[in-house]
């Protein structure tokens, strides 16, 4: 229904776009998301302690071989040579233990990054599936699809590189500040003057790196909305002319993709450069006050070596963290497009009649409703379709014909008035009930990449092969299947692209006969069939309505001259009712749009 219901959802490819990006200006609650995400780990807890506990042995490792390291140059310079091999095994263990839990540490990264987002695109497609049509409407297929790739997988990459590093920088901050006050308060309170200089420059750059990081993942997405608008357009595209166009459009929208990429990699990666300069200088810092302080007797030289080491480890981590923070900022601004997705109102679902002994009399009660506040499109509509009877609608492109179908199958659901089923309002009917009891087919065909017997079987998935034969049969499309290469095993590519338009049709009609519905909904259904597939699709349609309620959407109006009722509807009005013969003799809109059709007059 999505070409038939959309409301500006869908753009031309080659016509531009409004672009606004004014939102990226202001800094997104990026602490909330953030919460929002951890709470992904809970359901990990055995993981992330695993997890944890490598990263601190890990950490207490690297703290403790600079001690030793110190121990063994002072034995050296001692010339306590007899007292050396003892350290050097201890520091042998020291770093093989650390290697070791590193090694842990990554298995474990790896697999936790894995199990969170495999959670998380769960729940972001669940979330998808429960979308109402108008969500759906609203916004490009391709940013849908981006949210669910690009971001998805930018946290996954977050969560694989960044959660141990974080855990492990701070822990090597925290214990590398011990240790070196520890040796020697007074050099490590010299050290630890850089550290406003670093706090410093980290909290100026990654405000400006969360900036440009959530600007290139919105623009990430709608250069995706824009491919698949032009691959999904692209026969319109060439027969109009329109590469150019729609290229000069993807190279504008590519450009500045890229310009905001180009300034959130620059300031993520001037990030290490600025830390490396004052690590530097803490470095200087060490070497002259850490020879006065030996000069005086104060450290031995190893405590000095150490301390190199401990301002290299302390550095590090911080440079880490730095980088850490721009990853982190890409991957908050992505998990809030995510979580966006997620916020948004589920299809409404209340209901919990069933339809156990339906009929399928059908009742629009003064029924209005409009896509947006501005434009109305059924304005007091009311009809009522006896049980078994044939309804075709039938008037101008935007009178309101496919509308009707769209709030009886509860696309949409914020109508005024009611709509009832034997007189019970399809409110109150449970929302999987009433679909299960009403079949739709579209005018644009949709199928899937599977074998013809599977597509059929969509509607009735636990339905057994003679009956899905029989629905072939019934709908006069069996002999087509089996001159098939496979029959009804011939597997069919995206969107059946190797079989005909007519062929595709048939096949989804065939597929709602299998539902064996009590209200039966042909939108446009016949309109890519040739006449004498028409002529066998209205047979077909002959048996399978008995007992049952049609609702048919039609311009061709030899499809519906033996209806029960004909409905003309003009501006979301009904402006005449009755049947062929009756409204024939009237001489009114259905005279005009018949005569438009078979006699050639023009209108």
């Amino acid at each position: 229904m999505a070409a038939s219901t959309s409301m500006g959802s869908y753009r031309m490819p080659g016509m531009k776009r409004k672009r606004d990006h004014g939102e990226v200006e202001k800094p997104k609650n990026g602490r909330k998301t953030l919460l929002r995400l951890v709470n992904y780990f809970k359901a990990e807890r055995a993981i992330v302690l695993g997890l944890f506990a490598a990263v601190a042995v890990v950490a207490v490792c690297s703290v403790y071989a600079p001690v030793l390291q110190s121990r063994a140059i002072d034995r050296i310079a001692s010339r306590e040579f007899d007292r050396l091999p003892k350290v050097l095994l201890i520091m042998a263990a020291v770093y093989g233990v650390n290697c070791f839990c590193t090694l842990f540490q990554s298995l474990l990264s790896a697999r936790l990054s894995q199990r969170v987002v495999k959670k998380m695109r769960e729940d972001l497609f669940h979330k998808i599936s429960e979308l109402p049509i108008r969500y759906i409407d609203n916004h490009p297929h391709g940013d849908i699809m981006s949210r669910m790739t690009n971001d998805v997988e930018n946290i996954s990459n977050t969560v694989s590189q960044s959660v141990s590093s974080m855990f492990s920088g701070i822990l090597m901050i925290i214990g590398t500040v011990i240790m070196m006050f520890a040796l020697c308060p007074r050099l490590a309170a010299l050290s630890m003057a850089t550290v406003v200089l670093t706090l410093t420059a980290t909290k100026f750059l990654s405000a400006a790196m969360k900036r440009f990081y959530t600007q290139r993942q919105i623009l990430l997405g709608e250069i995706n909305a824009e491919v698949e608008e032009n691959v999904v357009g692209f026969k319109t595209v060439t027969a109009y002319n329109r590469q150019a166009e729609v290229t000069k459009e993807f190279d504008e929208t590519s450009d500045r993709l890229t310009k905001a990429g180009i300034m959130a990699e620059i300031l993520a990666g001037s990030m290490g450069p600025c830390m490396n300069v004052i690590n530097n200088t803490g470095f200087v810092i060490i070497a002259a006050f850490g020879g006065y302080f030996a000069l005086k007797g104060v450290i031995s030289i190893g405590i000095i070596s150490a301390f190199i080491v401990y301002a290299k480890q302390f550095g590090r981590p911080i440079d880490e963290l730095a980088q850490i923070y721009g990853q982190i900022q890409s991957a908050v601004a992505g998990a809030e497009r995510v979580f966006e997705v997620m916020d948004s109102q589920s299809e409404d679902k209340s209901g919990s009649l069933n339809m156990d002994g339906a009929t399928g009399e059908v009742e629009f009660r003064n029924v209005s409703f409009g896509y947006n506040e501005e434009k109305q499109v059924l304005q007091n509509f009311s009809l009522k379709v006896k049980a078994g009877q044939k309804a075709a609608l039938v008037g101008a492109t935007g009178s309101g014909k496919t509308t009707v179908v769209n709030l009886l199958m509860r696309f949409y659901d914020n109508f005024t008035g009611d709509i009832l089923i034997d007189g019970v309002s399809i409110r109150d009917i449970a929302l999987d009930e009433l679909r299960r009891n009403t079949a739709v087919v579209l005018q644009d065909a949709v199928l899937f990449s599977d074998t013809v017997k599977n597509n059929l079987k969509y509607s009735k998935l636990d339905a057994a092969d003679e009956e899905v034969e029989k629905a072939a049969k019934t709908g006069n499309c069996h002999h087509m299947i089996m001159n098939m290469e496979k029959g009804y095993d011939t597997q069919l590519t995206e969107g059946g692209a190797n079989i005909s338009q007519g062929q595709r049709q048939l096949l989804t009609i065939c597929r709602a006969f299998l539902a064996e519905p009590k209200i039966l909904i042909l939108d446009e259904a016949t309109s890519s069939v040739d006449t004498r597939t028409e002529k066998n699709i209205q047979n077909a349609m002959v048996r399978l309505m008995k007992n049952r309620t049609g609702l048919i959407i039609a311009h061709r109006l030899s499809t519906i001259r033996d209806a029960d009722i004909i409905v003309v509807m003009d501006k979301g009005k009904i402006a005449e009712s009755g049947n062929h013969k009756e409204l024939l003799a009237r001489k009114g809109k259905y005279y005009e749009l018949y005569m438009t059709q078979f006699a050639g007059r023009a209108t």
